[in-house]
């Protein structure tokens, strides 16, 4: 079975046992949370699709960790002016595994 959920302004193909990277949940490692914005629900050829979500479809995930991921540099260059900055940015994120897919 899979789902298409959404979170963090983002879609996200699920299926048991996936673990996936999303934008930062206010959730501790090791709680229990359920994805309820179900796009699309699915099963081989049994698909249905939600107007705009599934109603009474659930995702239960597990909170494996809150970090940050890899640094992107910012450099801004305005050539003959002198002009040089250079900045970083780390985005926060968190790691889900999905646990059921409640339909």
């Amino acid at each position: 079975m899979f789902a298409i959920v959404e979170t963090g302004g983002k879609q996200y193909t699920v299926r048991e046992g996936d673990q996936l990277k999303v934008e930062k949940i206010s959730a501790e490692a090791g709680d229990e949370i359920a994805l309820d914005k179900v796009i699309c629900l699915g099963e081989n050829e049994d698909v249905q699709f939600g107007r705009p979500y599934v109603e009474n479809a659930k995702v239960k995930c597990d909170v494996l960790e809150q970090d940050r991921d890899r640094k992107v540099v910012v450099f801004k260059h305005k050539r003959r002016k002198d002009y040089r900055r250079t900045q970083g940015h780390r985005q926060c994120f968190t790691r889900l595994k999905v646990k059921a897919i409640q339909a």
